[in-house]
């Protein structure tokens, strides 16, 4: 919590444990949709600034025209982020661009501020279709990540009873929605703004839903992958309670690569994407049966 000028410690308690964040770092991830007006410049240089750190680190080098195509912003805005990054101590400020302190370390999971900015119209065209496939009084669950996050301005003012493990997913619904809530229990992932938890009796087992909606870090052949073992484990108990899997997956993640199987294609029903998807790509997926959405933003979606 912030407060005259200074983050307070928070204390959570859960089953008579306690468990003290500092919340300064949730700063992390913003809670506020891209679609909403009050969406703040300042909010948007946070965003710049962990996709710079994010760039650099795993490339070790970015050159300012590398940063100005993939920010989408200008020469001079590029320049003064990376100024103030390099004052801040996250990165070395070189000629024609930057560079990592510290080489180019291998990256976790993409933090949710920053990749919120990637594919972002296209995110929202492929929420808002799947948002049209839940209905009234339905229980729903929602794994974590940017796409399914962009679900919630078109749910949330639907009845609708919604297990998931996304901190950012539950507060925007909590505040703005008339959906029922539930989270289970486990350790908050700042960065990624998710819920996990190593144990079995977390409360996902006492849940039973009609549809997971879930995002994707690949699609292959193999199925749906993932490179981190805890989201693996987690993310198995979701998909075990719902009687029908929904993906949400823009086009880049048919490129993408993961070396964990999170399921295999037979178990997706169906999947929601863009129109770049090839059509090597969409037979494999037809082929395993499952039902391709296509969704164009501000245009209608076609089914396959």
């Amino acid at each position: 919590m912030y407060r005259q000028g200074q983050w307070i410690p928070l204390t959570l308690h859960r089953n008579k444990s306690v468990v003290r964040r500092n919340m300064s770092e949730f700063e992390q991830f913003s809670l506020t949709p891209i679609a909403d007006p009050g969406y703040s410049d300042s909010m948007l240089q946070r965003q710049r600034h962990h996709m710079i750190c994010e760039i650099v680190a795993s490339r070790g080098f970015a050159t300012v025209p590398d940063l100005m195509a993939r920010l989408d912003a200008s020469r001079a805005t590029v320049a003064r982020d990376i100024q103030e990054l390099a004052l801040a101590g996250r990165l070395r400020k070189v000629r024609g661009g930057a560079e990592a302190m510290h080489g180019a370390p291998a990256l976790a999971e993409p933090n949710f501020d920053a990749n919120q900015l990637r594919n972002r119209e296209l995110k929202r065209a492929i929420a808002r279709v799947a948002a049209e496939l839940c209905q009234p009084g339905e229980s729903i669950i929602m794994d974590g990540g940017t796409t399914t996050f962009a679900m919630t301005e078109f749910i949330a003012g639907r009845d609708l009873e919604v297990l998931t493990n996304s901190f950012p997913i539950a507060e925007y619904l909590v505040k703005r929605g008339q959906a029922r809530v539930i989270l289970p229990g486990g350790e908050i992932f700042r960065e990624q703004g998710l819920i996990l938890s190593p144990f079995e009796d977390d409360t996902i087992e006492r849940f039973v839903a009609s549809k997971i909606f879930i995002g994707a870090r690949a699609i292959t052949q193999h199925g749906l992958m993932q490179t981190d073992p805890l989201l693996i484990r987690a993310e198995q108990k979701l998909i075990r309670q719902a009687e029908t899997m929904i993906v949400l997956a823009d086009s880049s993640k048919f490129t993408n690569r993961g070396s964990l199987i999170l399921c295999p294609l037979e178990r997706i029903n169906t999947v929601i994407t863009d129109d770049g998807i090839d059509e090597g790509t969409q037979k494999m997926l037809t082929d395993a049966g499952i039902k391709v959405v296509i969704a164009h933003p501000l245009q209608a979606a076609s089914v396959a």
